[in-house]
């Protein structure tokens, strides 16, 4: 453990760098004489000498420096203090200055930001601790420019102002309430449903033909709740009870005629009232499920659009709750989102050498149940790729809609088919093309090639960027229709003035462009006679070669040409 030679304390007000002058060794450490040392200004004082000390602005400085120092990263403000009152050091061990940081995320960034820097954290050197944990004890009167109360006020602003922008600041865009709700409705699926056979069970002492005739939890529950006692059960009854079925008339009037024959026990009016008010509680929760689905279809129409379409709002729900977050999810690659859910089985398989997962939560999609048994691990892999890119666009999207989603959707339609049928489906390029129009149509982008020269290009959702690109696009095409009319039939004027009439700048990048396009035509003007003139030659010695002479050509002299060839 090396001797610290700086200690940089990170408060509410600023950054202070000191300097250790005395400090105890590594043995006595742990002494109590050295540990009261520490909590004694008057002795502390002689250890840490105040270098410089750098304040913050304002609290805005204050709060981007908080959070930088807890994701551990250096600012470019801490990078400045630190280069203006740390000594350089040097390449070897023994040369580099040692300094104590509080933050171990913040020690490797200052680590690897200065070469001849060394870090020490209170994790590393209890010597660090015990130094850092003294000046946090004294830095109000170590540093001369502080009063009495400076800090505890800066560090109550800044601790509202860091919490409360962590709470502002989501990036999973309120997928936690997504992530609440589908574990919300989970328990309550489980509850209901015990619930609902525990009703059966006790009113079916009292009326047990009822369970026959309806079958399904929660109309039972609420026809229990509704008949009460069977004897007041009667014929003007019919259309109440029929409302409690879904105005089916037939299940109303077969149990009213149970009712007449039902060979239930009779229970006492206390022992009713109470299966009476389980009931009453069993039909409240299950409509309290009811709107809570709902509530989940509306929040995953906002924050997971793409995702609910393609694969449905509950499943893509559990893929978040799975994944922590919406932003997690697109961070997986499709192979991870295939087998979400499914980690038991994938660790076991993996420890026993058997066949692995081919899907997890993705099982209960529609999709999977559709395909045929020896598609269903290839479609799964095909529908684990496209949530992948549903999620992605969903999280990445300023405006997400459901256009992608729908798009994908109809990609697993027809990769099913194919599977089936043998139809080709179409190509995902083709496809995403088709959502991409469709999507910049909803949005109310205007094509700009369509815009005349004269009008404003500033559409909302279209950058400089791209209005610089479509002003060199017309400049292009200006060219195009100035090197087509090369005869003279077009007048010049008009084609520079189709150019530039956007911008004086496309002008100018045109007339730069007809210039370059006119050497260029040069060029190869000069390249087509050369190639000529190399073609003549090649044609003249193949005529040599094979006995046919040029006119005016003497045989000798050909002789002659092959005899000093071969010399």
């Amino acid at each position: 453990m090396s001797n610290i030679d700086y200690l940089l304390h990170e408060s509410s007000v600023g950054y202070a760098i000191f300097s250790v002058r005395l400090q105890s060794d590594t043995i006595g450490s742990r002494l109590k004489e050295v540990q009261d040392a520490h909590a004694d200004l008057a002795r502390f004082g002689k250890m840490v000498q105040l270098v410089s000390f750098a304040p913050f602005q304002g609290a805005a400085q204050a709060l981007e420096n908080a959070n930088d120092v807890s994701e551990g990263i250096m600012s470019e403000y801490l990078q400045t203090v630190l280069e203006s009152n740390l000594p350089k050091g040097g390449k070897k061990e023994k040369n580099k200055v040692v300094l104590g940081v509080g933050d171990r995320g913040l020690a490797g960034s200052v680590k690897a930001g200065f070469a001849g820097v060394e870090c020490e954290t209170p994790d590393t050197s209890e010597l660090c601790g015990d130094l850092l944990r003294g000046l946090r004890l004294h830095a109000e009167k170590l540093m001369k420019s502080l009063q009495t109360g400076d800090i505890s006020r800066a560090q109550l602003g800044l601790g509202h102002a860091y919490s409360r922008a962590k709470v502002k600041f989501s990036v999973q865009k309120n997928d936690n309430h997504i992530i609440q709700a589908i574990a919300t409705i989970d328990h309550l699926d489980k509850a209901v449903n015990t619930f609902s056979m525990r009703v059966r069970e006790w009113y079916g002492w009292h009326f047990p033909e009822l369970i026959k005739i309806v079958s399904e939890n929660h109309k039972y529950a609420r026809c229990a709740l509704f008949i009460g006692d069977k004897k007041t059960l009667t014929d003007e009854s019919l259309h109440d009870l029929a409302k409690n079925v879904d105005d089916d008339e037939a299940t109303a009037r077969a149990v009213i005629e149970a009712a007449r024959v039902s060979m239930g026990q009779d229970i006492s009016e206390e022992d009713m009232a109470n299966v009476m008010m389980f009931a009453k509680r069993t039909v409240e929760l299950h409509n309290y499920r009811k709107s809570l689905g709902n509530y989940l279809t509306a929040k995953m129409g906002v924050v997971a659009p793409n995702l609910a379409a393609l694969i449905g709002e509950t499943v893509g729900a559990r893929l978040i709750s799975h994944a922590g977050s919406l932003t997690n999810l697109a961070k997986y690659p499709a192979s991870t989102v295939q087998i979400l859910g499914a980690e038991k089985a994938l660790f076991r398989a993996l420890k026993t050498k058997g066949n692995t997962p081919k899907y997890g939560l993705i099982y209960h999609s529609s999709f999977i149940g559709r395909a045929g048994q020896k598609n269903k691990g290839r479609i799964s892999r095909f529908l684990a790729n496209k949530t992948s890119i549903a999620s992605r666009i969903d999280n990445f999207s300023m405006q997400p809609s459901r256009t992608f989603g729908e798009a994908l959707k109809a990609q697993v339609d027809e990769r099913l088919r194919f599977y089936s049928e043998g139809i080709n489906p179409t190509k995902n390029a083709d496809a995403m093309k088709q959502a991409m129009d469709a999507t910049l149509a909803s949005i109310s982008i205007a094509d700009p090639t369509s815009l005349h020269a004269d009008e404003e290009m500033a559409v909302p959702g279209v950058t400089d960027e791209a209005t610089n690109k479509e002003l060199r696009k017309k400049a292009k095409k200006a060219e195009k229709k100035r090197a087509a009319d090369a005869e003279g039939d077009v007048d010049m004027a008009d084609i520079d003035a189709d150019a530039g009439a956007v911008d004086p700048k496309a002008a100018k990048k045109a007339e730069k462009k007809r210039r370059k396009l006119e050497a260029e035509a040069e060029a190869e003007a000069e390249v087509d006679e050369a190639a000529v003139e190399k073609k003549l030659k090649r044609e003249k010695k193949e005529k040599r070669k094979s006995g046919v002479l040029d006119a005016g050509e003497v045989p000798g002299e050909q002789i002659k040409k092959k005899k000093s060839k071969k010399a």
